[in-house]
């Protein structure tokens, strides 16, 4: 924290205190925490550490490696889960989509995931078929994740995202959150 922050905290602090009727000073000599040195105790995170992912994002590191093997933006990915099956590996939908990633069972067993509620295999095949899409559309992330969620025929069909109202939220939810 910069000398002029600290400045500007005491004063603020001053300020409370005398609203409160007890001095900043007081408090701290009551062994209160101040909010100078609450402020001063909060890190922020590096740019590194951002580089890397979300670390506390559940599976971040798994992740961030099937994102990685695949050419995928992390990001995008994490989104795709997230919007999936909110990080529950045993998410099971009324379609019969499984895991992680939500992979179909037809899907699944031809990407070779024999367990999809196995998160590394969850995270490898949904990787891997969003690679797929990504390929088929000319990497058009909003119309890999379309077909991700409606098919590629769909797709295909109306020439970019469906005017399913489930896709275009869908849709919307993930890039929505890899600008984030």
């Amino acid at each position: 924290m910069t000398i002029a922050a600290a400045t500007r905290v005491e004063q603020i602090q001053t300020m409370i205190g005398a609203l409160r009727g007890a001095p900043p000073a007081a408090a701290a000599a009551a062994g209160a925490p101040t909010f100078a040195g609450t402020l001063a105790a909060v890190k922020t995170p590096t740019a590194s550490a951002n580089a890397a992912g979300d670390g506390s994002t559940p599976f971040g590191a798994e992740i961030d490696a099937a994102a990685a093997r695949y050419g995928i933006d992390p990001a995008l990915l994490r989104g795709l889960v997230r919007q999936e099956s909110g990080f529950d590996p045993r998410a099971h939908s009324a379609a019969g989509a499984m895991g992680l990633t939500q992979l179909m069972p037809g899907t699944a067993s031809s990407l070779g995931v024999t367990d999809p509620y196995d998160p590394a295999q969850s995270l490898d095949g949904g990787a891997r078929y969003l690679r797929q899409m990504l390929d088929r559309f000319g990497g058009d992330p909003a119309k890999a994740l379309a077909a991700y969620n409606a098919g590629p025929g769909a797709v295909a069909r109306f020439g970019g995202v469906p005017p399913y109202a489930e896709t275009q939220h869908y849709v919307q939810n993930i890039l929505g959150g890899t600008t984030a």
